[in-house]
């Protein structure tokens, strides 16, 4: 169907949240265990959390994966404005595309090496799509 190519990128980056979803847990549980953390016990302390206990290394999986429920929640709607309003194909599939692209490469970095500075210009990369893809819908929509 005409329009319909960005969904494409929606479902690649909607199967690498569940990646990292993975990962975050392939890590943390043992991680968990291996501290001997009663989570019954830190939940009722507000005080205390899994950063507090867990090996960085092994947050910095968990952050990402909630940074991936963060900005794309945008991506997501606007990439099926477009199909729905039959623009998702061409430049706005590609720049899906790049978002995606962006966002992967975001996640590997913060989950790996977490080079702030990196993760930011990543960050901000994928943002500038971001509002391209936004300005690009505004532009169709009114």
């Amino acid at each position: 169907m005409i329009g319909m190519e960005i969904l494409e990128p929606v479902v690649a980056l909607a199967a690498w949240t569940m990646v990292m979803w993975l990962w975050m847990y392939a890590t943390r549980i043992p991680a968990i265990g291996a501290a001997k953390v009663d989570l019954d016990a830190m939940v009722r302390d507000p005080e205390t959390s899994l950063d507090d206990v867990l090996p960085v290394g092994v947050q910095w999986k968990a952050h990402n994966y909630n940074h991936l429920h963060e900005a794309p929640t945008v991506f997501y709607a606007i990439a099926i404005v477009l199909a729905m309003i039959g623009q998702g194909d061409g430049l706005n599939a590609q720049l899906g595309w790049a978002y995606v692209g962006f966002r992967v490469v975001h996640s590997i970095v913060q989950a790996t090496i977490n080079k702030v500075t990196l993760r930011f210009a990543l960050f901000a990369m994928s943002s500038m799509v971001l509002i391209a893809l936004v300005a690009r819908a505004v532009l169709v929509m009114f």
